[in-house]
């Protein structure tokens, strides 16, 4: 799905067709494991789903002739905020492995829960920056508003953080689905970016309270579903006087 300036939606990943980059956000590796300290048991599928993932969109990228020449994790590639957990360990660095095996340049994008990274990082000479500026767009995490100058001019801006998801009900049941927001962030192009984590399917921006700064009032922003397509379900208060 295009959107604008050569931005393309493809399943839950960004790409940029002038620049060839490819952006995913919060993969939360180790969280099963997190999860299963808590006492609370899933199995841990989450990162063969990933890469499952990630080789059905680089399939389809090359298909469609568009190559990529950088990977942008943006922010909360792992889940445990003051440790490196066995998992997270050894799934993120499998992860880096991938995609530098593509012959992909890797930067990490800086998250809330990436206190520690730098370890992991340092293994793969892979990049840690706080953002990523390229042009008018800005790619950030979201769980703070920027002050630099390149924040400043952009405009169109790139973030994740919130995990967005949206319930769509029938008369029988109830389902969860992860969507993007869409819209305007005062006088920028917003696009928040569903989480690449598939223990759960995130926040449902229709009924929890959010987090970034950036989502003090969504209901103008238009909800792109990801579901077997990209679905356009319209703005956030359209849905919620459904």
């Amino acid at each position: 799905m295009k959107l604008i300036k050569n931005i393309e939606l493809i399943d839950l990943a960004i790409y940029l067709l002038e620049h060839k980059i490819l952006i995913i956000a919060d993969t939360h590796i180790g969280l099963e494991e997190a999860l299963n300290k808590q006492g609370v048991l899933v199995p841990r599928f989450q990162f063969k789903e990933v890469i499952d993932r990630l080789n059905k969109i680089f399939d389809r990228l090359k298909k469609e002739g568009k190559k990529v020449e950088l990977v942008v994790l943006n922010g909360d590639i792992k889940h445990e905020f003051g440790t490196i957990s066995e998992q997270e360990w050894r799934s993120t660095l499998r992860l880096l492995d991938y995609l530098i095996k593509k012959g992909k340049k890797v930067m990490l994008v800086k998250g809330n829960h990436d206190t520690i990274l730098g370890p992991i990082a340092k293994k793969r000479n892979v990049k840690i920056v706080n953002h990523h500026s390229i042009g008018d767009i800005y790619i950030c995490h979201g769980h703070v508003i920027p002050e630099d100058i390149e924040f400043t001019k952009a405009k169109i801006v790139i973030i994740g953080h919130e995990h967005p998801a949206i319930s769509i009900h029938d008369e029988l049941r109830s389902e969860i689905f992860k969507c993007y927001l869409i819209g305007k962030w005062k006088k920028k192009y917003l696009i928040v970016q569903p989480s690449f984590n598939f223990v759960t399917e995130g926040t449902d921006v229709l009924k929890e309270k959010l987090l970034s700064p950036f989502l003090k009032d969504i209901s103008k922003l238009k909800t792109i579903v990801v579901a077997d397509n990209l679905y356009d379900f319209g703005s956030v208060k359209s849905l919620l006087k459904k």
